[in-house]
């Protein structure tokens, strides 16, 4: 990865942040398949105009869509509602620490189905990732009651969903990121409009408040369609299983956010954390280990030259 993919992978980390705390606050009023279709809806009706403007025209024909239909499937429908049904019945933050182990499900997918090296360097750093993700989070992360379960497997099933995601995103690589941005999320509001009509109802729904319909404005410009162009943008540079490590930064940014905007403390273990999550994107980038065994190899080489010399 480069610099670049570095640093548009950190600003996507503060938009998806964000999600969990927009979640948080819609969720109070709206069920879960009306507030994932506004979410999908609302950034699909911001990104299509904006690819025409742009002159990128979407797919034409049902065969041009499909692609589009099952990444929506994957990487929209299946993990919003899952994460969303999820934070209804555990903490947010407990949320982001299960949706970290993205990165690990990426790495094993695309080893099982794409024949992708799986070194022990990736490998290493994501579990190490995840450790940190937890330290992050604190004691409170793991104090979920048995009631919980079924929320925790919803987010992990997400992180699964995202993690096949990766695989077929590999097809559209080559597509402009704000097509496939807007394609998806086409897609996603089409296949959820009629499940959020047949369960929820929304028509009948009573108008949400201020703080709902605020929440689900900054779920959906924010955190939907100017993260997917980001999203896109390092999947089309960096590939997709390096674009899922930003579920690993996902909780420092959270932390960070409630730091700078709610004026809250950073406490001990958050900070321990984001050192271990900063140590594991070391270990995943691989130039810095590269470097010191680059350094560890010449030494040897200039001892023995050294001795060399002084022989002669």
């Amino acid at each position: 990865m480069r610099t670049i993919d570095w640093l548009l992978l950190l600003a996507l980390s503060v938009l998806w942040g964000g999600s969990f705390f927009f979640v948080a606050i819609a969720v109070r009023e709206l069920p879960p398949l009306t507030l994932v279709l506004a979410r999908v809806a609302l950034a699909a009706a911001l990104l299509a105009p904006l690819a025409r403007l742009r002159g990128l025209p979407l797919p034409r024909g049902l065969a041009a869509w499909r692609p589009y239909a099952v990444l929506a499937v994957f990487n929209n429908v299946l993990p919003f509602c899952l994460i969303v049904y999820g934070q209804t019945v555990i903490a947010s933050g407990l949320a982001a620490v299960l949706n970290a182990t993205t990165p690990l499900f990426a790495l094993l997918v695309m080893r099982i189905f794409a024949g992708e090296p799986l070194t022990s360097a990736k490998l290493g750093g994501v579990l190490l990732g995840v450790a940190g993700v937890a330290i992050l989070m604190g004691p409170d992360a793991l104090s979920a009651s048995a009631a919980a379960t079924i929320g925790m497997l919803c987010v992990l099933g997400a992180a699964l969903s995202y993690g096949i995601s990766t695989l077929w995103m590999r097809r559209l690589k080559g597509t402009p990121p704000l097509v496939t941005a807007s394609a998806q999320l086409v897609c996603s509001a089409v296949l959820l409009l009629p499940a959020a009509g047949i369960v929820d109802g929304f028509w009948s729904l009573p108008a949400p408040g201020w703080r709902s319909v605020a929440a689900v404005l900054g779920l959906a410009a924010l955190s939907t369609a100017l993260a997917y162009i980001v999203f896109f943008r390092i999947n089309a540079t960096a590939g997709p299983a390096n674009v899922m490590l930003v579920t690993l930064l996902i909780p420092v940014s959270a932390a960070a956010l409630g730091t700078l905007v709610l004026g809250e403390r950073l406490a001990p273990h958050q900070i321990a954390g984001a050192l271990v999550i900063a140590s594991a994107l070391v270990l995943i980038d691989g130039r810095l280990v590269a470097r010191l065994r680059g350094r560890r190899q010449m030494q040897p080489d200039d001892a023995r030259l050294r001795a060399r010399s002084t022989r002669q």
